[in-house]
């Protein structure tokens, strides 16, 4: 691998050098260097650094000028406005840093972070016994996105599907099918779609005697004790559910195009042993007291009505634990047996007063510290086109398989439209990655912390802001690449660039820069972002630039050159989001 420091970096650098040989208290401060409409970069750390020294900002700014080489890498600087340093780079610069960044293959030059550690990323959490709905759409696609965009700077990424397997629910359930025999077919009856479905039945069926009889209740709850004091009729039941929901989400996730290591399925029954413990520690250390019979946690900050305090139970009177109690043992298994430096947790925002509960109990108990960071985070709703939690037309949750068939449905009709040369077997699976891509891409342009409306006619348009444009924009690039035959790509630094060039190969340059402060900062939308004005930059080139009849056999291998390292690029990024990049469309 050999890492390319960015064309940002190497102005940043040669500026700082600048400002420091200008003014010596001034080594290390930052040139505050960003992109421009006016030129290429803008510096504007000049005007803090003048206020300091007392001085003249633009006086200050024709010093720097002045101390500045142009040449290989700065075309021009100039000053403007109160102080501001415009900066133009050099044709050359730019094509040299993409040749090296092209000659690196896929990792395009982008260095790994040297100081990478290990992310615990829980996502992607089903519950057993019941279908996976349009609620569970966020957590699977946010954390693949964040997985693939950590696991590229070089973290070490470990994934938990902490799926919910344990609890009062189970209780329910099972006490039920104890006392409604035969409700359930034998698992060699019925597939795993059946299976769900069958469970799904039995799972509302037991709510609702659960909500509407106290002496059913009573009976479930001592079934949850018994589940968890290791009861073998009651756990040989337990296991036939998970066994049965693990082969339903295996083909949910193959549908959503992610794949789910079954090691890395580690649900609240895993730490059922350490939760015991977890309290005792709790309750030893002070952490945790007695409460009415429970054991809970209470916060001096965390109220409620009538300014009671809101306490974190750990476990409840009855001797059952809570969702705390086995999210203490996850974090207490992640630190001290994965070795996690961070914890990230990509669950709905509605469950971030639990985490936040969680997080401070584990810091009071010295299993998290300043070694670890531990971050939740809280997405947005799926909203149906009304601006309403996303429901079917008879006020039912949408079924996660059902809106993912319609999206391969719906980008079938689009492909199909455009097709000229594939057949129906190639359709299909052109839809399906079309599909997929515009439902994962609708989500992961959108900030995670914010709603977003289900629109699939919008999402599989090949206008705006959609995952199908970019794809298209990446069909587009390999047909020129076909049609170029044996006229190869190649880099020519000594051509001037036409403006539309210019801005593609700075651009171009900046991926990696881009995936950093997007992993940094949990943002796949920054990435998303990134590749949808990719893709419009190259429309821009494409129009204004002619590749294959340029003028000269030069300009035609270098605009080749930027052709396929926009194609280069805008496939690796896509595929840090989870999505696929078909050949032809």
């Amino acid at each position: 691998m050999a890492s390319v420091t960015s064309l940002t970096d190497s102005v940043q650098q040669q500026l700082a050098s600048a400002l420091s040989a200008t003014r010596p208290e001034a080594a290390g401060a930052d040139p505050l260097l960003r992109r421009s409409d006016r030129a290429d970069f803008q510096a504007n750390g000049i005007l803090a650094l003048a206020k300091k020294a007392k001085a003249n900002p633009r006086d200050l700014a024709a010093e720097v000028v002045a101390r500045i080489t142009t040449g290989d890498l700065i075309k021009d600087v100039e000053v403007s406005g109160p102080g501001f340093l415009n900066i133009t780079v050099a044709d050359g610069a730019i094509t040299r840093n993409l040749a090296a960044r092209y000659a690196d293959g896929e990792r395009l030059g982008v260095p790994l972070n040297e100081n990478a550690g290990v992310t615990v990323i829980d996502y992607a959490q089903p519950n057993v016994a019941k279908e996976m709905h349009v609620g569970h759409l966020r957590s699977a696609v946010i954390g693949d996105a964040l997985r693939g965009m950590l696991d590229f700077t070089g973290e070490k990424t470990i994934g938990r599907h902490h799926i919910g397997d344990w609890g009062t629910q189970f209780g329910m359930l099972i006490q039920y099918l104890f006392e409604h025999p035969g409700e359930l077919a034998p698992p060699e009856e019925v597939d795993g779609e059946q299976a769900m479905s069958n469970l799904n039945r039995v799972y509302k069926a037991s709510r609702a005697l659960f909500d509407a009889d106290e002496e059913f209740k009573e009976r479930a709850r001592k079934r949850v004790v018994a589940l968890q004091s290791g009861d073998k009729e009651t756990l040989d039941l337990w296991q036939q559910f998970v066994d049965e929901s693990k082969v339903y989400f295996y083909s949910v996730f193959e549908k959503l195009d992610m794949e789910i290591r079954d090691e890395e399925i580690v649900g609240e029954s895993a730490y059922n042993e350490g939760m015991p413990e977890t309290a005792r520690l709790l309750e030893e250390m002070g952490v945790a007291v007695r409460s009415e019979g429970a054991l809970v946690v209470f916060f001096d900050d965390i109220r409620g009505k009538d300014d009671q305090p809101v306490p974190l139970i750990v476990q409840k009177a009855d001797g059952g634990f809570g969702y705390a109690a086995s999210d203490l043992t996850a974090i207490r298994n992640r630190v001290g047996e994965l070795n996690a430096t961070t914890l990230l947790y990509v669950v709905d925002v509605r469950q971030s007063l639990h985490f936040k509960m969680v997080f401070e109990a584990a810091r009071r108990a010295g299993w998290l510290n300043d070694d670890v960071t531990a971050h939740n985070m809280g997405y947005g709703t799926v909203l149906g086109a009304d601006g309403k939690p996303f429901k079917t037309r008879e006020g039912e949750t949408v079924r996660l398989e059902d809106l993912l068939d319609e999206a391969v449905q719906r980008a079938a009709e689009v492909v199909r439209e455009k097709a000229k040369d594939l057949t129906e077997d190639e359709i299909r699976e052109r839809a399906a990655q079309v599909g997929i891509g515009a439902v994962k891409y609708a989500d992961l342009s959108t900030s995670p912390s914010r709603d977003y409306k289900f629109d699939l006619d919008q999402m599989v348009s090949l206008n705006g802001d959609t995952s199908v444009y970019l794809q298209y924009a990446y069909a587009r690039i390999q047909s020129i690449l076909r049609k170029a035959g044996e006229v190869r790509p190649a880099a020519h630094p000594e051509l001037e660039l036409h403006e539309a060039e210019r801005a593609l190969g700075l651009h171009l340059d900046a991926f990696g820069d881009t995936v950093f402060e997007a992993a940094s900062e949990y943002a796949p939308h920054k990435l998303a972002a990134y590749l949808y004005q990719l893709a419009s930059l190259f429309t821009s080139f494409y129009d204004k630039c002619p590749v294959l009849k340029a003028d000269t056999p030069q300009q035609i291998t270098n605009r080749l050159f930027l052709c396929d390292m926009t194609a280069r690029t805008l496939t690796k990024g896509m595929s840090l989001l989870g999505i696929r990049t078909p050949e032809r469309l």
